[in-house]
């Protein structure tokens, strides 16, 4: 016993503390690169749809369950916990009877069997025991942190043992009576949302209808003398619900159906169902009333009361109002003039008007009469008021589709225009691939970010030209394995490529071990022949350590440089499928020429570029070079270091 006690406790512990352990949570994931604030947008309307449409379907589902239920209401509470379990994302829902100051557990979502015992009593700091006190919703963020919960007794025990975290209680309230509760909770710290709090508090207004039709239904059976009066009132009910479930959110023919019922089951002789509109009451509904009455409202269907009437004394009290005998009610004699003229239209004697409320704010009413002096009673008027919940109820389902149907739309016309955001999204990125394969990146960037490649149209514009090759390698290609040469160019390219990216070149070709290299095109330089002797030095300090590492192989091959400036014609060049980007003219050629004629480590630089750089560079000279192509010689100058920054 002992053992299994300890063992008892040990899986609590581990429970407690997996309980309070943070939950991992995977990185965020990485926005599409197609169109992320556009799919953003889809993704949160696509899920709030999903909601919207669990809800609706829960929501019908209860109402079903309570419109065809014969013998009691735990089809009901079922139907209710298991849903509010689902939807509100829920580890447990529990259903509770409230009677003489205790809870009783009637329906429970995996159900907790331990509690089907006594009825519990409620501490003060509980959950159940603040909902009491308040008369409202109480959510507890965090059992075990929360300092009014109390830390003993049969509440905390369950609350250690299923490992209770985030908890909520909605009360059930038949007016102002708590008659019971359903709690739901979390075994993770996860507070419910706004949405999830009122559909469970629509799923208690729910349960109180069926337990009042249920209340109402057992009375009368217990009376066999008004056995067809209970019949004809179930009947009603759920032939109520039933349209309300079916509705697809067109309420008349739920405003018909109520008022139909509401007008002959309790013996009347007319009525008329109003909505409320900011002190003006609008007659939605009308059952058998009088034709002067009928086209009256048919000219106006505007109900402008004044503060006497029955339908303002009602909508201020928001209470049922019975006028018992309209000829001899004060406010009748004294007069009101709206209320008068109601009466000598219809020969009204006697009226009852309900109230439509929503969270405690008024709706409309439902108001039924008779041409004779004869009091409602006291159930008629009870039916009468679960007349007008059912009401309230269509409204708001019918509130929910039609944002629902909202929702929809919008979706539908973000997916039009989808396809063709994702069609011009690959389009910018097969055409960001290309432009990469002789652009520097932040070039690529800022083509494509000005949505046009005008910048690569033929043109013409004064550039620096510089390019450079190895020393030696013909000959040690046709030495060599062509595996050696395949990594000896990998070597070098990766050596001199991150430098090229580095200082904003633009490379213009590269074949084997020859490389051109353009600035001040497509993107503008301030000094374009500096930037390209810096971007020398740095490539010659680089391909040194690689020349040495050669050389300790066998391999004696240099490197060079030629660099020139001048005016050259640029644009892609090519066919569809292989587009180059190209610079034509005598500076490309002065710089192949100067670098042919670089010894290793030499980097040969044009008069021009000599000019544009030599407060900055320390160079000597070379002398004349009759270079290929050019008809007269040419002086060029080698490039030693640059000069201090001081």
């Amino acid at each position: 016993m002992k053992r299994r006690a300890s063992a008892s406790g040990q899986r609590v512990k581990t429970r407690r503390r997996r309980a309070l352990e943070p939950k991992r949570r995977d990185a965020p994931k990485t926005a599409s690169s197609f169109a992320p604030t556009q799919d953003a947008e889809v993704a949160r309307l696509t899920r709030e749809l999903s909601e919207a449409r669990e809800q609706q379907t829960a929501t019908s589902e209860v109402l079903q369950v309570i419109s065809s239920f014969a013998v009691g209401l735990d089809p009901v509470f079922q139907a209710i916990v298991k849903n509010a379990t689902r939807l509100c994302e829920a580890k447990y829902a529990n259903l509770f009877l409230f009677a003489d100051g205790a809870f009783q557990l009637v329906s429970a979502a995996l159900a907790l069997e331990r509690l089907r015992g006594p009825p519990i009593q409620p501490t003060p700091g509980t959950g159940l025991g603040r909902m009491i006190k308040a008369k409202a919703t109480i959510q507890i963020a965090d059992v075990l942190t929360d300092q009014e919960y109390p830390r003993n007794g049969p509440f905390w025990s369950m609350s250690e043992r299923e490992g209770v975290r985030t908890l909520l209680c909605v009360p059930m309230m038949k007016e102002s009576e708590l008659i019971g509760a359903i709690s739901i909770f979390r075994q993770q710290v996860r507070p419910f949302t706004d949405k999830q709090i009122e559909l469970v508090k629509n799923f208690a207004a729910q349960a109180v209808i069926a337990i009042e039709n249920a209340r109402l239904l057992n009375e009368l059976r217990q009376r066999t003398t008004d056995m067809t009066e209970a019949l004809e009132q179930q009947t009603a009910a759920s032939q109520v619900l039933h349209v309300i479930s079916s509705s697809r959110g067109e309420l008349q023919a739920v405003f018909d159906t109520i008022l139909t019922n509401a007008t002959r089951l309790c013996g009347a002789n007319f009525g008329i169902l109003n909505l409320y509109e900011g002190g003006a009451f609008p007659v939605v509904a009308t059952f058998n009333v009088p034709d002067a009455f009928a086209e009256l409202r048919t000219r106006d269907p505007m109900v402008r009361p004044g503060p006497n009437h029955p339908l303002s004394r009602a909508a201020a009290s928001k209470e049922p109002l019975q006028i018992a005998d309209y000829r001899a009610d004060e406010e009748y004699l004294r007069p009101e003039p709206t209320f008068v003229r109601f009466t000598e239209m219809t020969g009204t004697r006697t009226m009852i008007v309900v109230p439509m409320l929503k969270d405690k704010e008024l709706v409309g009413t439902i108001s039924i009469y008779r041409t004779e002096v004869r009091p409602f009673s006291e159930k008629q008027i009870e039916l009468v008021t679960n007349f007008a919940a059912q009401a309230v109820i269509a409204i708001e389902n019918t509130r929910l589709l039609n944002e629902l149907r909202d929702r929809t739309e919008e979706v539908e016309k973000l997916n039009q225009h989808l396809e063709q955001r994702v069609t011009d999204q690959v389009g910018e990125i097969e055409r960001m691939g290309r432009l990469r394969r002789f652009l520097p990146p932040q070039v690529a960037d800022l083509i494509v970010a000005s949505g046009t490649e005008k910048q690569l149209e033929s043109h013409r514009r004064e550039i620096t030209a510089l390019f450079c090759d190895l020393r030696g390698f013909t000959g040690f290609s046709e030495t060599s394995d062509p595996e050696d040469v395949m990594a000896l160019l990998r070597d070098y390219h990766a050596a001199i490529g991150e430098i090229i990216i580095k200082c904003s070149g633009t490379l213009e070709r590269y074949a084997g071990d020859g490389v051109m290299v353009v600035f001040n095109d497509p993107v503008p330089v301030d000094n374009p022949a500096l930037q390209a002797v810096l971007m020398a030095l740095e490539m010659r300090d680089a391909i040194r350590a690689l020349t040495e590492r050669w050389r300790r192989l066998g391999h004696d091959i240099g490197f060079g440089i030629g660099i020139a400036h001048g005016f050259a014609t640029l644009g892609t060049i090519g066919f569809e499928g292989r587009f180059d980007y190209a610079a034509i003219g005598t500076v490309s050629n002065v710089a192949s020429r100067l670098c042919d004629e670089a010894r290793p480590s030499q980097i040969l630089i044009s008069p021009r570029v000599l000019m544009a750089i030599e407060d900055a560079i320390t160079v000597e000279p070379v002398g004349e070079f009759a270079l290929k192509g050019i008809r007269r010689p040419l002086a060029a100058y080698n490039v030693v270091a640059a000069k201090s920054a001081n």
